[in-house]
């Protein structure tokens, strides 16, 4: 097992960003939601058990569907709070659009410290102190104002409300709560689903790839500090009309947005609940600089990008509408019918990541 396929399996079968079951039972609400819907007009028809990026439910009375997602950017906005505010809403509205929907309007709730505390905002904010020279103490209320603005900003560039949220200045943690929930409307009359579909489908990329963003190396203990992806406001724009455009050709079999994990986790989730594995040629994904590694093309977590999967005939017509919304999109691989996703460079293999955890991964 190399480094990046331990950060990669860390965060798929460990970290509790992809794996929230092991902490919550879904079980619970799977019953309380059948109990309710048996009472209730609406239908909820993606829900909290699923292994998908957002709940769709049937509103009463009406025939469109509503698309929603709550994520938290809470870890990251100790080093790069306005960045991973606007990131964490982004990510958020990205996720509605996976499900086939429109962003409409959010939510978001902010916890923290007593507004007059201290707080350190940098490299060091875990550690209480500075000791690289970059970071900058400010207070906790200056702070919020950065995280205010981030998600100000990412809502305005991307033409949703804010129709309310909540504050609480009681926290005592170094990090912050930082949440938002956003809510959608479907512009098809399904949902799209996230488990691959059939082997031989092409896997589209949409958007590119930098190097920022190592989260999950982090998480996976493999680097000391924290950088966490940049807010790209235009580039979410133009990835949004783009995969709407996309979507709106009725040609997409499967859907997901990328973010923690990137390209890694985005196509090796899928194909695990899908039963399936992939094949992937990173050397073809479109990228924002020139010298990117591979292990950095696969495992980053630029903001802004998608991956679709559609039949090898449909391709054409689908990169050509997403090319159309304004951003770059990509054939960069299939699905298999085998049981894992390898990733490749060109001809060089990087990862080959499991359906299953291996031991080593635990020891």
């Amino acid at each position: 097992m190399n480094t990046v396929e331990r950060a990669l399996m860390h965060g798929l079968f460990i970290h509790l960003h992809h794996n929230i079951d092991q902490a919550i039972d879904f079980g619970m609400f799977k019953k309380l939601n059948e109990m309710v819907g048996e009472t209730s007009p609406g239908t909820l028809m993606i829900g909290p058990d699923a292994n998908d990026d957002a709940a769709v439910f049937k509103m009463p009375c009406d025939e469109g569907l509503v698309v929603a997602k709550m994520e938290s950017h809470c870890s990251p906005c100790v080093p790069r709070p306005y960045d991973s505010a606007a990131t964490g809403a982004g990510g958020a509205m990205r996720d509605v659009v996976a499900m086939g929907g429109r962003p409409l309007f959010l939510l978001d709730f902010i916890g923290t410290r007593p507004l007059d505390q201290e707080v350190i905002v940098g490299p060091c904010g875990f550690k209480g102190r500075c000791t690289c020279g970059q970071c900058e103490t400010m207070t906790s209320g200056e702070r919020i104002n950065l995280i205010v603005k981030g998600i100000h900003d990412m809502c305005r560039e991307m033409n949703v409300f804010v129709v309310g949220g909540g504050l609480s200045t009681s926290f005592s943690d170094v990090v912050p709560a930082v949440v938002a929930a956003v809510i959608g409307r479907m512009i098809i009359d399904q949902p799209l689903t996230k488990p691959a579909k059939n082997p031989g489908d092409r896997l589209l990329l949409i958007g590119e790839t930098g190097d920022d963003g190592n989260d999950t190396l982090y998480r996976a203990g493999l680097v000391e500090t924290m950088r966490p992806a940049e807010a790209l406001f235009s580039e979410e724009k133009a990835t949004m009309e783009a995969a709407l455009a996309a979507i709106k050709t009725g040609k997409i079999k499967a859907c997901s947005d990328l973010g923690a994990a990137g390209i890694g986790a985005a196509v090796s989730e899928s194909v695990r609940f899908g039963g399936l594995g992939a094949i992937i040629d990173l050397a073809r994904a479109p990228i924002k600089k020139k010298g990117l590694s591979p292990e950095e093309i696969l495992i980053c977590e630029t903001q802004a990008r998608m991956v679709f999967q559609v039949d090898p005939e449909d391709a054409e017509e689908v990169m050509e509408a997403a090319l159309a919304g304004g951003a770059a999109v990509a054939d960069i691989g299939e699905i298999t019918d085998g049981q894992e996703a390898v990733f490749r460079h060109e001809e060089q293999e990087i990862a080959r990541i499991p359906h299953r955890p291996p031991a080593e991964l635990f020891e």
